[in-house]
């Protein structure tokens, strides 16, 4: 091939290796992006996807092997010179600053300037509007980036890309925070910056959403590049099959439980959400229950206010048949309630401490001794969890920030379990953690409920909510519109109640 050759590849590295103390991060791994390309990289927490993408965009070198843009070897030895090469990461957790007005943002360290002093504001308005058409965002150069929704902060910060002629994106789990209309409006800036040659890596653990858009997936496990697909290859099974190394037939190994009686009513239960609709149902011991409904439903909103976050506006709670007031987390976890919140990183989780100081946070006052804390019956406790829940860490000394998504989610419900909760309620379980977690994750619910323990969950993943639940509360608007028996689960049935509709004959 010539240089300039439209086959050969925009990207390509060969043989990068990285290595932590006592890890080997990557492992001779291999592959390469052509030119308007959308390449997804997937694989389990852990398998090295996030340091193989730091080394693409320069945040930290690799410790042997080659890249090459457009034919020509190169080295990546900083973020600038990434940039330059046309070379742009976009993080999960956003880089923006909110005090700023968005055509700052896109210009922020670059700032063009007049007579070599002054910064040329009209052209950086100018400009901005331009980038912010092209990712289709239609808002004013001048307005705080602070005051907009993630979805429209997430458009930003591509368009900032876009600003430093980006050729090569690369999208860590870009929707993770996103409504499914602004993952929508994300993807079609996705096809369309592809039709323009715009090459896109994209790390994603929703696997529709990889089927969805990837002209190519390549697959990671343990540190090794384990295999390619191409577009007519990719399917569920088949992504599934590479990350964890086995066949899956079988995704959700739910088994139906016989629930036994009531444990929570709610009558008539007003939220801060919607303040003029009220909710009501019922939970039984032992039984899994989906709680599915469109973004804005209010169901995180019901969560918070079963648990005592936010206070109830009406109506009333029942527990054991008697009337309870669930006025604090306080008056709810002494009434056998415990809360898994959707952010673990901001509500579940202080990540600068230890996986034993988190495992303990909810034990601190029943295992202290004459105010102080019980270490030796701290480091028992942190011991039983790991163990339980197969934490993978270096030991319950370990920094919890240092963990996969998949482990921290484990010690946000570790915490929990240690108070052994009558009625558990989980906000998103599963979000942002890879596959084998989260069968993980749904066997330890399977092992709850068979022990008598109630399960409440909240979810968005529909394949989820049909494979997991006993019965499904629909929310729609602020209200259960509906309940469905798992004999009588579909999608198109969950769906026509969460939009408003009611089901059709079963």
């Amino acid at each position: 091939m010539s240089d300039d050759d439209p086959r050969r590849p925009w990207l390509e590295v060969r043989g990068i290796c990285k290595r932590f103390p006592g890890v080997t991060a990557l492992d001779g791994v291999g592959m390469h992006v052509n030119r308007g390309e959308v390449v997804a990289v997937i694989g389990e927490n852990g398998a090295g996807k996030s340091s193989l993408m730091k080394i693409l965009a320069g945040v930290q070198p690799a410790d042997s092997g080659q890249i090459f843009l457009e034919g020509r070897r190169c080295q990546l030895a900083s973020v600038e010179q990434a940039l330059r090469l046309g070379i742009a990461l976009i993080h999960q957790e956003l880089n923006l600053a909110d005090n700023l007005e968005v055509g700052a943002n896109i210009f922020l360290g670059r700032e063009p300037r007049r007579f070599g002093l002054l910064i040329d504001k009209p052209r950086i308005l100018r400009d901005s509007a331009r980038y912010l058409a092209r990712v289709g965002l239609k808002l004013p150069p001048t307005r705080l980036v602070g005051s907009l929704p993630i979805g429209r902060k997430q458009m930003v910060e591509i368009a900032k890309a876009l600003s430093v002629d980006a050729r090569i994106l690369i999208m860590d789990e870009p929707t993770s925070s996103l409504s499914q209309r602004e993952a929508d409006q994300l993807f079609e800036v996705i096809r369309d910056l592809s039709a323009k040659g715009v090459s896109i890596v994209y790390i994603s653990h929703r696997l529709g959403e990889v089927k969805e858009l990837a002209h190519r997936v390549v697959v990671l496990r343990d540190g090794k590049k384990v295999g390619e697909l191409r577009r007519d290859e990719i399917n569920h099974e088949n992504m599934v099959q590479l990350m964890v190394g086995r066949q899956v037939s079988q995704f959700y190994l739910h088994r139906p439980h016989e629930p036994g009686e009531v444990v929570l009513t709610a009558d008539n239960l007003r939220t801060l959400a919607y303040p003029h609709r009220s909710c009501s149902f019922a939970l039984r011991r032992g039984e899994i229950v989906g709680m599915f409904g469109l973004v804005g439903a209010g169901r995180t909103e019901l969560l918070q206010t079963l648990f005592g976050v936010t206070p109830a506006l009406g109506g009333s709670v029942w527990i054991d048949g008697r009337k309870t007031a669930v006025r604090s987390p306080i008056d709810a976890v002494l009434a056998g309630l415990a809360l898994v919140p959707e952010d673990r990183k901001q509500q579940g989780l202080i990540l600068d401490l230890t996986v034993r100081n988190n495992l303990s946070l909810t034990s601190l006052r029943r295992d202290q001794k004459m105010g102080f804390l019980n270490r030796a019956r701290e480091r028992e406790l942190a011991r039983d969890m790991v163990r339980l829940l197969k934490v993978k860490a270096t030991g319950e000394g370990q920094v919890t920030r240092l963990l996969s998504g998949g482990n921290q989610q484990k010690i946000a419900l570790g915490k929990w379990l240690s108070l052994h909760p009558r009625i558990l309620l989980l906000d998103e379980p599963t979000r942002g953690i890879d596959v084998g977690a989260k069968t993980e994750i749904y066997s330890l619910m399977e092992s709850l409920a068979e022990k008598g323990i109630t399960v409440l969950f909240v979810s968005s993943e529909m394949e989820e909510i049909l494979g997991m639940s006993d019965r499904v509360l629909v929310m729609h608007e602020g209200r259960i519109f509906g309940e469905l028996p798992r004999a009588e689960l579909s999608e198109q049935r969950v769906m026509r109640l969460a939009t408003g509709q009611l089901p059709e004959a079963a």
